[in-house]
């Protein structure tokens, strides 16, 4: 059976008995209704599993015996950035999680000209808060153990500028396609997603100043959510772990 799997954001160690953050006790306790001496898996985002025993629960806290520790050897060879262009509501929620399931090891929400989505300093904090915590529940549900970097949204250009590996920019008029990568493939990429309005022309041309090559995906222009999780599965499948 496979165990439940629950980040806290601090050191762990085996032989230690930690304080489970509030959220986590609930749901351990109240939502599975695990019982003192059950199993469950414990992680803070460095790569590795820590096995765990609910050592006492309470009305206000519960607390977990650290008894083992493994790494988690799940993640890609293919290191993929992933630069989105901010994306409405649950559009970009679904994004981020689906992303965080295939394997992206960094996500940089950017404002582009046609955004639809206009983030003023408070909004964008409170906005970046809730990415992380969708990138940390997906990390809960799909077993990987390091979670992805997500940036603060920052202007496209300055984005771009800082991208890992080869940068590619989605286009259906490209000459070169994915399927010519499986020749070369990289060892590291950022894949650029426009928003729901696409990008501008000068989008296009900040995103050819920082380098980015066009790359055809296929013959059809796919909406900001399903662009990018497709050309990471593609990707995935030629260079990455999905073999």
């Amino acid at each position: 059976m496979r165990l439940t799997r629950s980040h806290l954001a601090q050191p762990l160690h085996v032989g230690e008995t930690v304080t489970l953050p509030e959220g986590v006790a609930a749901h351990l306790i109240r939502v599975l209704r695990l019982q003192p001496g059950d199993a469950c898996v414990l992680f803070n985002g460095d790569g590795r599993d820590y096995q765990a025993r609910l050592a006492s629960v309470g009305k206000r806290e519960a607390r977990a015996d650290i008894v083992g520790v493994g790494h988690a050897d799940n993640e890609s060879p293919l290191r993929i950035s992933l630069l989105q262009g901010i994306a409405r509501g649950e559009k970009m929620d679904w994004i981020l999680q689906k992303a965080t399931e295939l394997g992206v090891a960094r996500i940089l929400p950017v404002n582009s000209e046609r955004s639809e989505v206009k983030l003023d300093a408070q909004r964008a904090e409170k906005r970046l808060a809730h990415w992380r915590d969708v990138v940390i529940s997906a990390c809960e549900q799909s077993g990987r153990a390091v979670v992805p970097d997500v940036l603060a949204p920052q202007a496209l250009a300055l984005a771009a500028a800082g991208c890992d590996g080869h940068g590619f920019l989605l286009d259906p008029g490209a000459e070169a396609s994915l399927s010519s990568l499986r020749d070369r493939p990289p060892g590291a990429c950022t894949l650029a997603i426009g928003p729901e309005g696409g990008w501008s022309p000068r989008d296009h041309d900040q995103l050819r100043a920082a380098g980015f090559t066009g790359l055809r995906l296929g013959p059809r222009v796919l909406r900001t959510e399903t662009a990018g999780i497709a050309a990471i599965a593609a990707l995935q499948a030629i260079a990455g772990d999905l073999a």
